[in-house]
């Protein structure tokens, strides 16, 4: 699978939040997220492995039993399975994603 960015429409999440599914297998996706300066992730878990990069921008990431951190370009954070995290946007910011198995509840049928 081949996907060419400029091809995609995001998908808008409201509250300042939209989405792009990049290329996927059963096994594994890719997903890109822009976010607007004040706006959040809010709070969830899910039983998919999560590995976030921060393309650009600056976060606080949070993560339930964890101390909150701030991340910015370049860094990128875990989430275990089944782990409540979520972020708060400190100035506008876009992440890839990229879950092991697929997010099947991020593609419309």
């Amino acid at each position: 699978m081949v996907t060419e960015n400029k091809n995609i429409a995001p998908t808008d999440l409201g509250g300042g939040v939209t989405r792009k599914i990049l290329s996927y297998s059963q096994n594994l996706m890719t997903v890109e997220l822009r976010f607007e300066k004040g706006s959040f992730g809010a709070k969830h878990s899910h039983p998919h492995e999560q590995i976030g990069y921060i393309i650009s921008g600056k976060l606080v990431y949070q993560e339930e039993g964890c101390e909150d951190k701030i991340l910015q370009t370049g860094d990128t954070y875990y989430v275990a399975p089944n782990v409540v995290h979520g972020v708060q946007i400190l100035e506008d910011t876009k992440l890839l994603d990229i879950f092991t198995p697929m997010r099947e509840d991020f593609i419309q049928k």
